[in-house]
């Protein structure tokens, strides 16, 4: 049976509405082409989550749900990020951990064991396979979606692993991380022996930007610094929403610079 246009164009439309909604509709290489994450707007549980090219240019949403979402983590891949979100609009903190696949928008949820408490952050590991999650009563791992099985508690030497998963890890090989200050408001480069040493002041949000660079916010500013020698510059962006933080990045076939 030959259709019309009309009706073939609705089904088509309906089609693409049952796989999802496309997030980035073309405007990314998804899995390829570098991308920062970030959450922006004030619902108390979060906001919502919005991508950008790292070179600068426009704020892109890519969910729009109306409970708070928040600590997005994009994929070792590219083609993911994983966050937490509300459970209701009267919810002030997260309640669950979803993935977003960046290429169909099909949402996944990762499953806690009953009693594993709020969620608090969420990351992948290496090769991408598993998620571990922070919660308010101890750390988790669970196979990443569409997978089904329950996360698993993890202690000891295979807790200490998994959370490096949760860290901003500095290098290539690894040699430091960066965490708040005594000074909550500065960050701080640590290393396996020494003490902290400042890495900018009236700065939070630190996000790894390839193996030789860190990302953060000053105020409503994204601040990329360069490990070594370099220029420090400031994304420019744009149709940024309220309160951008927390971003993430992928880094793409080339580190962005």
């Amino acid at each position: 049976m030959r259709l019309e246009a009309p009706l073939a164009g609705a089904l088509i439309l309906l089609a693409a509405c049952e796989r999802g909604f496309l997030p980035l509709g073309g405007r990314f290489e998804v899995g390829r082409d570098p991308m920062v994450v970030f959450v922006g707007g004030d619902a108390r549980a979060g906001g919502d989550l919005y991508a950008l090219d790292p070179s600068g240019g426009g704020a892109i949403p890519i969910t729009f749900s109306v409970v708070g979402e928040s600590r997005p983590a994009l994929s070792p891949g590219g083609g993911e990020v994983a966050f937490l979100r509300g459970g209701s609009l009267s919810d002030s903190t997260p309640v669950s951990v979803w993935v977003l696949n960046l290429v169909s928008g099909a949402e996944w949820r990762l499953r806690l064991p009953p009693g594993a408490g709020p969620p608090e952050r969420v990351g992948w590991s290496g090769n991408g396979r598993s998620l571990v999650v922070r919660t308010a009563r101890g750390v988790y791992q669970g196979p990443a979606p569409p997978a089904e099985e329950e996360a698993r508690p993890l202690a000891g030497p295979a807790r200490a692993a998994a959370e490096s998963a949760l860290a901003v890890i500095l290098g290539r090989p690894a040699f430091a991380r960066v965490v708040p200050c005594a000074d909550p408001h500065d960050l701080c480069v640590v290393a396996d022996t020494g003490s902290p040493a400042l890495l900018a002041r009236g700065a939070r949000d630190a996000a790894r930007w390839g193996d030789d660079s860190v990302a953060y916010l000053e105020g409503d500013r994204l601040v990329v610094r360069p490990l070594g020698a370099g220029r420090v510059r400031h994304v420019e962006w744009s149709g940024v929403p309220a309160r951008p933080r927390q971003p993430t990045v992928f880094p793409g076939a080339t580190a962005p610079r």
